[in-house]
């Protein structure tokens, strides 16, 4: 299980650095809440990948803490997801995006579908696969997936300091 997770940070530091020079590349954080089977609170950041404003690529880490079983756990997660919103030129049309991609944390692996509202606001379900048949304090993590995230561009935090 460890090992998928590796594999997936490799191929997020690679992909990075390989669309780094194609693509305008923007910082976010994210804050949100994640069900699977239990509820966690996920906190991250994500990088944002874009040439132009009808596709964009997202790929990110976050941790999701919450209690199972009585007990405070926390988990790694990575995930990567591909936004698409093909009206060109009007940008009434590209308040919504709709959302396609995945997640995988050290106790499951989740492919979700969702959509994004005015690039801030991600609603999204999938169904997870268990990976480690024993869970998080003792409850395996597997069935319907839902995610509602908040995603703060870091250049928005910015001009709110200034």
């Amino acid at each position: 299980m460890k090992k998928i997770l590796l594999y997936c940070l490799l191929i997020m530091m690679f992909a990075v650095s390989f669309v780094k020079a194609q693509y305008t590349m923007h910082k976010m954080i994210h804050v949100g809440y994640a069900y699977q089977n239990q509820s966690f609170g996920e906190i991250g950041g994500r990088l944002l990948f874009l040439k132009t404003d009808d596709v964009i690529y997202r790929i990110g880490a976050s941790a999701l803490m919450g209690a199972a079983n009585s007990e405070f756990a926390i988990m790694p997660k990575v995930q990567g997801d591909v936004l698409i919103n093909f009206e060109r030129n009007v940008d009434l049309y590209h308040s919504y995006y709709f959302l396609a991609g995945a997640e995988v944390t050290t106790k499951y692996a989740a492919p979700k579908i969702g959509v994004n509202l005015v690039g801030l606001l991600d609603l999204t379900a999938g169904y997870a696969f268990a990976l480690d048949k024993k869970g998080i304090n003792g409850k395996e993590l597997k069935g319907l997936n839902i995610n509602f995230t908040l995603n703060i561009p870091l250049v928005l935090l910015n001009d709110l300091i200034k």
